[in-house]
């Protein structure tokens, strides 16, 4: 079994007691947090090493790291193996700073995208902009309906079930 699947199987094992579950969630996104904070105090820093190696620099256990990996995976610039990591896997933490926390708000991960060490990336404004566009981006437009005796979208001026409509029936 890979280290990612063993993370997996322990944080989203549904026959565990929905207590114990939270209790390891809680314990997790403390220290997912702290390790954000560390990371973002030097954000342009190339930090790389094994999976075993960064677990020991940001003192978690391996399956912590392995769900921090998953969860930070879709922001690196290079994305790691996490599917077939092991303790000696090589991998890195380079991220997309604007993407990181685009990421972030799409979680819902307010304890994230909140923390003050943004501030000496971006400003208030880009952090709104940032957050703005993330939100848009998840909202689903519907393009307006056009109904038989409406005027043609292509603009011939004819309704559009004698011009446009009469294609694509």
């Amino acid at each position: 079994m890979t280290l990612l699947e063993k993370w997996r199987n322990t944080a989203y094992n549904e026959q565990e007691d929905s207590a114990k579950l939270q209790a390891i969630w809680d314990d997790y996104f403390k220290k997912e947090k702290a390790i954000y904070q560390k990371l973002l105090k030097n954000p342009d820093e190339v930090v790389t090493g094994t999976l075993g190696e960064l677990a020991k620099k940001y003192k978690v256990t391996q399956l912590v790291m392995t769900g921090f990996l998953d969860g930070i995976n879709d922001s690196l610039i290079k994305p790691n193996p996490i599917e077939t990591m092991d303790a000696e896997t090589e991998v890195n933490l380079v991220f997309d700073k604007a993407l990181l926390y685009k990421n972030m708000v799409a979680a819902k991960a307010d304890w994230l995208y909140g923390l003050p060490e943004w501030n000496a990336i971006f400003t208030e404004e880009e952090q709104k902009e940032l957050y703005k566009e993330q939100k848009q981006s998840m909202t689903i437009r519907k393009e307006a309906k056009v109904y038989p005796n409406d005027p043609c979208p292509c603009g011939s001026g004819k309704k559009y079930k004698k011009c446009c409509g009469r294609n694509s029936a």
